[in-house]
């Protein structure tokens, strides 16, 4: 049965990034288990906020597990010891009464930190944006089996496709390597036949952008499975890493 606790945070607050940043500890009582994450946050924020004192600044928008805004790092775990959720998905009943929540914004090159827990993640869209389009034919309305696909392929896009871009790949990894994002952004098109015609430019265009911005290498620790809240798989790397072989080849 859900109750109420009393928790103790050790927050870390930046005023921008060039500042130098540290953790502040805040004590919260009878925060209700049945509360989210990020419900916490907002009562911490109302107290900080009644006592005259700065909100603490961080990332939400759905809520709902969808978007991945909410991009937290909770006692050395991306999205928080909670498995296959986002941050706005992980309940209070995952913590203790008594215990000391450490809570960090992402650390990776890639996403510099704006303020306190946010950061600046435009970085994966750069990576979405150098992808680029795929080439389809819209004149007319094609029959729905015009482009037979089968099963297991239609299977395997759309698990890459679930992916948030959320960024906690690259915060789990002790590179910073966003190849997880990556090669499931290639795979969800490189296994579709709509993907086929840019798919050595592709590949070799999102790779060139992610090592243009500071993401680190893969050692396949798959610390960035673990992590995943979409559980994206790193089967999907092994392919990014045949597209972009195959692409630099026929170069």
């Amino acid at each position: 049965m859900d109750k109420n606790i009393d928790i103790t945070l050790k927050v870390w607050r930046q005023k921008g990034p060039k500042e130098k940043g540290a953790f502040e500890t805040y004590q919260l009582k009878n925060v209700s288990q049945s509360s989210s994450f990020l419900e916490m946050l907002d009562v911490l924020n109302e107290q900080l906020i009644n006592g005259g004192k700065e909100p603490v600044f961080f990332d939400h928008d759905c809520r709902e597990g969808i978007c991945g805004m909410c991009s937290l790092y909770i006692n050395g775990h991306p999205h928080g010891p909670d498995s296959a959720v986002t941050t706005c998905q992980l309940h209070m009943r995952k913590f203790k009464n008594g215990e000391t929540i450490t809570i960090e914004p992402w650390r990776s090159a890639g996403f510099p930190v704006i303020r306190d827990l946010t950061v600046d993640r435009r970085a994966y869209d750069k990576i979405i944006q150098a992808g680029g389009f795929v080439s389809v034919n819209t004149g007319g309305v094609p029959d729905a089996n015009a482009i037979p696909i089968p099963k297991k392929d239609a299977d395997l896009a759309m698990d890459a496709a679930a992916c948030i871009g959320c960024g906690a790949c690259a915060a789990a990894c002790k590179n910073g390597s966003a190849m997880l994002f990556v090669s499931a952004k290639v795979s969800q098109l490189a296994l579709l036949p709509q993907g086929k015609v840019e798919a050595a430019r592709r590949a070799k265009a999102m790779v060139a952008k992610m090592d243009e911005l500071g993401f680190g290498n893969c050692t396949n620790t798959q610390a960035c499975e673990m992590e995943c809240p979409k559980e994206i798989s790193v089967t999907n790397i092994a392919r990014l890493n045949r597209e972009f072989l195959s692409a630099k080849f026929k170069d």
